[in-house]
């Protein structure tokens, strides 16, 4: 009879512990965000903007891990192949669709292996010349430009940045190399020393430089004009063609089969902190435009651009070994 009680009691205790265990208690240990870039670039300083507020939000320290390397693909492949168990999440930008089809490599698939917490928003891209070159406009700049041997720069081999220059390039008439860095932070010192013409910069991690004039602005991707630049104008107002409007993103992923109970405190806690007023102020004093999307919207986001940069890519033929 005791040993009947003792099984009854254990199933009994069993049968109470199994809800809260479904259920769970996310988070209870501290949460590390991947970010597939170095140090001191914009996806960092995005990041680390937000952990701290939804750190706060959630009652647990987030910590922001840099992966770089291969255009974002080892710390992406890291952040797919993750527990997923809403303690490792990935911070990441439009590198996390184009770095794959750029090297026509997937270890990862920028869809099906994720599930959105939400988009950020887009950042513009301004095109500048280092203190090596002459031209204070994007005519001036390609006059001097022509017939040199000159070289441009991007964060990623395959990224937004990478396309960009060399559509300048090719639309410019100008023949430059590209040298592809491991994040903006390097490259932006390369760029500061005059060891490069030009490349496409963020705001966000660049704009004290831009504003300071250490890197001059020539011309602006996308269709907004910069809040912070307005005189600068867009490469699509200067006769570019109208490939330079594409439009990327900047959002929080986490790892496919993430528990339902992450989404429902990670999602909200996303959106209070990327909605916030302070948060908004901040984003527009870096020339990130804000745009939150939930997370069905935000995988509908990336498909989009994945399809787009497929598109652009075949156009430019603009394939690279990895």
């Amino acid at each position: 009879m005791m040993r009947r009680r003792q099984v009854l009691g254990m199933a009994a205790g069993l049968g109470l512990t199994r809800p809260a265990l479904a259920q769970g208690v996310w988070p209870d240990r501290p949460i590390r965000w991947i970010v597939p870039f170095p140090p001191g670039g914009s996806t960092d300083l995005w990041a680390r903007m937000v952990a701290e507020p939804m750190a706060a939000e959630l009652g647990q320290p987030i910590v922001v891990d840099n992966r770089g390397g291969a255009g974002g693909l080892i710390g992406t492949e890291a952040a797919a192949k993750a527990a997923p168990d809403g303690h490792t999440m990935l911070f990441t930008i439009t590198t996390h669709v184009q770095t794959p089809v750029v090297l026509r490599r997937f270890p990862y698939d920028p869809i099906a292996d994720f599930a959105p917490i939400g988009k950020l928003g887009v950042t513009p891209l301004v095109l500048c010349a280092s203190p090596s070159t002459q031209g204070e406009t994007v005519e001036q700049f390609v006059a001097w430009a022509r017939g040199r041997d000159l070289s441009f720069a991007s964060y990623s081999a395959g990224s937004t940045g990478h396309a960009y220059g060399q559509m300048f390039s090719d639309e410019a008439r100008l023949g430059m190399t590209h040298v592809p860095y491991r994040g903006e932070g390097p490259m932006l010192q390369d760029m500061l020393a005059g060891n490069v013409a030009c490349a496409f910069h963020s705001m966000a991690a660049s704009g004290g430089a831009i504003r300071a004039r250490r890197i001059r602005p020539l011309g602006l991707a996308g269709t907004r004009p910069l809040p912070s630049l307005p005189e600068v104008p867009r490469l699509i107002e200067r006769g570019f063609s109208r490939r330079f409007a594409f439009s990327g993103f900047i959002g929080l992923l986490a790892p496919a089969g993430v528990p339902p109970a992450v989404l429902e405190r990670a999602v909200p806690a996303f959106r209070k902190v990327v909605d916030s007023p302070a948060m908004q102020r901040r984003l527009l004093e870096i020339d990130t435009i804000p745009g939150y999307l939930g997370p069905e919207e935000f995988r509908e986001d990336i498909a989009r651009a994945m399809r787009d940069w497929q598109a652009l890519v075949t156009e430019l033929n603009l394939s690279i070994q990895g």
